[in-house]
């Protein structure tokens, strides 16, 4: 006893001060971010759902449940005005049909920052304003969506959707991590969770078998790394161990041998017209597949491949070039150049995993709140205190 009372001594404020690291860094977040989340919660306490539903374009090849969006970078031939689309790629045809998408960024935001405001006052009415959207969007016949991206990112003349479409419901992410802490505290009706774990059941499986989902999940680049980003949260709530399972071991064998380099840069990214915003989107998605993921007996923070890539050695990259964007070394990106960095997850989620307190000073000087829908639909965590 007197020995380990003297190693308590000797040893105990320094035991102490980290076991409350997480506390006052999550009281750092919290103290940040309470009053703008509070007020946006606030405003979303009384609007209504918008679902896929509320927009058709004739464009699309599915029926009035199934989730359209069109490619990106995809433009009218000037050669052919009628023909098939042409790519210009970094470049973002302003004229095709994104209400789905922004519908969805909606209510990934609405539901976000209510559970947000839950969070941090205990107050039930922002949980049952944020189950209105949440039963609009999966439950309820009139005005669900498909579980399935049949139709998304499709291109006029070439095809009516395809699997690099997956990318678009990153934007459901963090509607499953606010379902994840509703579950946790209780507040989910059993028709809820029943309703929801069986829509994101089906969604999964979809993801898992259907050709597009494989081809995207086979993806070598930022689009691969969101397909493990995704089933992995999907696989969490509709607790799929064997799915989890394989995101971690994907991750390890496949994500960070295959898209980075041993300096911790993504290659593939780097060739982009939009190089730097594509590494932070990359590096955000790797560092959320960490902390979905992450647990003792699995600690994706600290693995380690053979050849010494890990998830620290790529924020350790970027941060120089977040912290001082003018020391930037390759091309700047063709659009959006201005626009970022903003409060990047790699940055919250890297102090969390990591402990290093240096990332969570970087990402308290950033823009937390942007209003760009570019950089917003690049940037699907958004709520960072439903991941405390």
């Amino acid at each position: 006893m007197r020995i380990l009372f003297t190693i308590l001594l000797a040893f105990g404020p320094l035991l102490l001060g980290s076991c409350s690291t997480g506390d006052k860094d999550a009281k750092i977040v919290q103290d940040l971010l309470k009053d703008e989340v509070l007020k946006r919660a606030d405003r979303n306490l009384n609007e209504n759902p918008v679902t896929v539903t509320a927009f058709h374009s004739e464009r699309s090849a599915g029926g009035i449940h199934d989730f359209f969006s069109e490619g990106d970078y995809w433009w009218p031939d000037s050669l052919n005005p009628e023909g098939p689309y042409v790519q210009r790629d970094g470049q973002t045809n302003p004229e095709n049909f994104v209400a789905h998408r922004h519908a969805m960024i909606r209510f990934s935001m609405l539901v976000g920052n209510l559970t947000s405001a839950y969070l941090l006052t205990k107050d039930q009415k922002y949980i049952d304003a944020a189950l209105v959207h949440i039963r609009a969007w999966f439950i309820n016949d009139e005005t669900k969506m498909n579980p399935n991206l049949l139709y998304a990112q499709a291109i006029k003349g070439i095809t009516t959707g395809r699997g690099i479409g997956i990318i678009d419901t990153i934007h459901l992410i963090e509607v499953v991590q606010s379902l994840l802490q509703m579950e946790k505290y209780g507040l989910l009706s059993d028709e809820d969770l029943k309703g929801t774990k069986q829509w994101f059941s089906e969604y999964l499986t979809w993801l898992t078998t259907h050709p597009n989902g494989i081809t995207e999940m086979n993806a070598q680049n930022n689009h691969g790394t969101c397909w493990v980003m995704q089933a992995a949260i999907f696989a969490k709530y509709s607790v799929n161990k064997e799915v989890l399972q394989f995101c971690s071991d994907r991750y390890k064998t496949v994500l960070l041998p295959d898209q980075m380099a041993t300096d911790g840069s993504f290659p593939r990214e780097l060739r982009r017209t939009k190089p730097y915003g594509y590494s932070l989107f990359n590096l955000d998605a790797m560092a959320t597949v960490c902390q979905i993921l992450s647990t003792e007996e699995d600690n994706l923070w600290t693995y380690t491949t053979t050849d010494g890539k890990n998830i620290q050695k790529g924020i350790d990259f970027m941060l120089p070039f977040v912290t001082d964007k003018s020391s930037w070394e390759y091309q700047p990106d063709v659009m959006y150049w201005d626009e970022w960095p903003v409060a990047q997850p790699f940055l919250l989620f890297g102090s969390m995993g990591l402990k290093n307190r240096a990332y969570l000073e970087t990402w308290r000087t950033l823009d937390h709140f942007p209003e760009n829908d570019e950089v917003i639909r690049n940037l699907p965590i958004r709520n960072p205190l439903i991941w405390l």
